[in-house]
């Protein structure tokens, strides 16, 4: 059941092809859903009349499209690994299945976590509307939550490969609970990074793709042992520094 090395790359290229169509379509914003609209209801400050004006203006169905969008473009890149993984442990028949249904696990953890997201984004906004002091504090949190001993433990538990049946309705369950595991170990180390670029009244885009490539390196890094540690866990910006001083290097020498 083991796969071969074109496998693997198909599956890494067509990972990070369906990340960009949802970054595309992130970075157009359709119908202003990754932003919080308000009027001058909803400026006045909490009260039952601005939260129903803002819930009017910011269905929670587009609210929690939104954060479904995001989630898939800036978590995608971290599923290649798993998914590889999946493939090698499946036969070949399965295998596309069981990769769905880990990823449908997955993201179904971001997307309840979603409803708590967008419930204190909403609170939120109509506390301090337009303010940066909420992504602010949660930026804070962030940082106090990124060196932490709680997250270093979810990191490491996001490293875990459950064992997989090979057929049957117990092969769906355990691609499924694969997934779920996965999203929550995920959920647990990067709460604070995703609710961040959400709070910000301008420039979240960039913050998404800031968050994303943090996301991204501290996943590729080792498991280390939980405690307090002053780490950026900055190895995706190594492994490019690295290729591209060989590859420069490599240019130079043919010239």
């Amino acid at each position: 059941m083991t796969t071969s090395k074109r496998i693997s790359y198909s599956i890494s290229v067509t990972i990070l092809a369906v990340s960009a169509l949802f970054w595309i379509i992130l970075l157009f914003n359709p119908g202003g859903i990754m932003t919080v609209k308000h009027c001058h209801v909803t400026l006045e400050g909490p009260s039952k009349a601005s939260l129903q004006m803002m819930l009017q203006m910011n269905p929670v169905s587009d609210l929690m499209t939104g954060w479904t969008l995001m989630v898939l473009a800036m978590m995608l890149p971290k599923l290649i690994a798993p998914v590889q993984y999946i493939y090698n442990r499946s036969f070949k028949n399965r295998r596309f299945a069981s990769a769905l249904l880990f990823i449908f696990g997955y993201t179904a953890v971001w997307i309840v976590m979603g409803f708590f997201m967008n419930a204190i984004i909403v609170g939120l906004n109509l506390l301090l509307p337009n303010s940066y002091i909420p992504a602010i504090g949660v930026g804070m949190i962030a940082v106090i939550w990124q060196f932490s001993p709680v997250k270093q433990r979810c990191l490491n538990r996001g490293h875990d490969h459950l064992p997989l049946a090979a057929f049957g309705p117990e092969a769906n369950r355990d691609a499924i609970m694969f997934g779920i595991m996965h999203g929550v170990w995920c959920v647990g180390a990067g709460w604070a990074l995703m609710l961040f670029p959400m709070l910000l009244p301008a420039g979240h885009n960039l913050a998404m793709i800031v968050v994303t490539f943090i996301m991204i390196s501290e996943h590729m890094e080792h498991p280390k042992f939980p405690r307090w540690h002053f780490s950026f866990r900055l190895k995706l910006l190594r492994v490019i520094m690295a290729r591209t001083k060989s590859n420069l290097k490599t240019a130079l020498n043919s010239n």
